[in-house]
């Protein structure tokens, strides 16, 4: 079995923790191609073999490759799903960030979580990505992401209005200092910290949320994600920020944006029993109320 790791780069305070997952990768004979840079940083700390094979971009990863290992938090998870884009690519998330959750794989299962990759005990699933229609190129040849689309006012400009359409019909005006579109993966991200509702991985559903909206009666949608959802924009400021997860392009508020669902999906693995309700439970500490505990 070929495996990629990736990585933005690792915490010194971290490196035995780096070390003790290579070492556990060349003790099941796993084949290794390492992300360059990150090669490059670690290898004489790590003590990696010279010959490692290394990878720098999309094109590099072969049809041999099974699986890519995201070393840090969700940020550089989002990295390695853009790395990855429609190649049947596996990606294990194991968790050197803080919250973790799409990297809900802890650093203290290193060892189970490459034994699960050797003997093929693991699960994947399947989850869906937006994607980015424009009248300019934007984001280059990866116009999707897995988290969510944003649109948002420049730093200091006032607040914007998206004019919001749903398959070609109007939905509203907002008027907020952005909007959210998120997949159900991203429903505990961005959109979760607007005040949007948590929905299933597997839910086949678009959150729309507005942030910091001027009406009160502005809530989350929750629509198919069968649906294009498409935005025009008011702003006295000339430019906008558009966002994919954690790219961001500055682009003029005359920009025609439209979303749709992904053609393709991407294949997340976890251990067995880190499902969604697991990761609920230990990443929000849901059911641990100190009131819920026997005395």
């Amino acid at each position: 079995m070929t495996i990629a790791v990736y990585s933005r780069g690792i915490d010194q305070l971290k490196l035995e923790d780096v070390k003790t997952f290579f070492s556990e990768v060349k003790n099941y004979d796993l084949q290794l191609i390492v992300f360059e840079p990150f090669f490059e940083e670690i290898k004489e700390a790590i003590g990696l073999d010279a010959t490692t094979a290394v990878f720098r971009e999309t094109a590099d990863l072969s049809k041999d490759v099974e699986c890519i290992i995201s070393l840090g938090g969700d940020g550089t998870l989002l990295d390695t799903v853009a790395l990855v884009s429609d190649k049947p690519i596996a990606i294990m998330g194991i968790n050197f960030g803080r919250l973790g959750f799409l990297a809900s794989i802890g650093r203290d299962n290193l060892k189970l979580a490459i034994k699960a990759l050797a003997s093929r005990t693991y699960v994947t699933e399947q989850r869906t990505l937006v994607h980015l229609d424009a009248d300019i190129p934007l984001f280059g040849d990866k116009p999707f992401g897995l988290n969510e689309f944003a649109i948002h006012k420049r730093d200091t400009a006032s607040m914007i209005k998206v004019h919001t359409f749903i398959n070609g019909e109007f939905l509203n005006v907002y008027w907020a200092d952005g909007l959210v579109v998120a997949t159900p993966t991203g429903s505990t991200g961005y959109s979760l910290s607007c005040g949007g509702p948590i929905v299933f991985p597997d839910s086949g559903n678009f959150v729309i949320t507005p942030v910091a909206p001027h009406h009160l009666n502005m809530r989350s949608l929750v629509i198919s994600d069968n649906s294009i959802i498409s935005f025009e924009i008011e702003s006295r400021s000339d430019d906008i920020i558009c966002a994919l997860d954690s790219r961001k392009e500055i682009v003029t508020k005359n920009v025609s944006l439209a979303v749709r669902k992904e053609r393709f999906t991407i294949a997340l693995i976890r251990l067995s029993e880190n499902n969604f309700l697991h990761t609920l439970q230990t990443k929000l500490i849901w059911g641990l109320d100190r009131r819920n505990t026997p005395a």
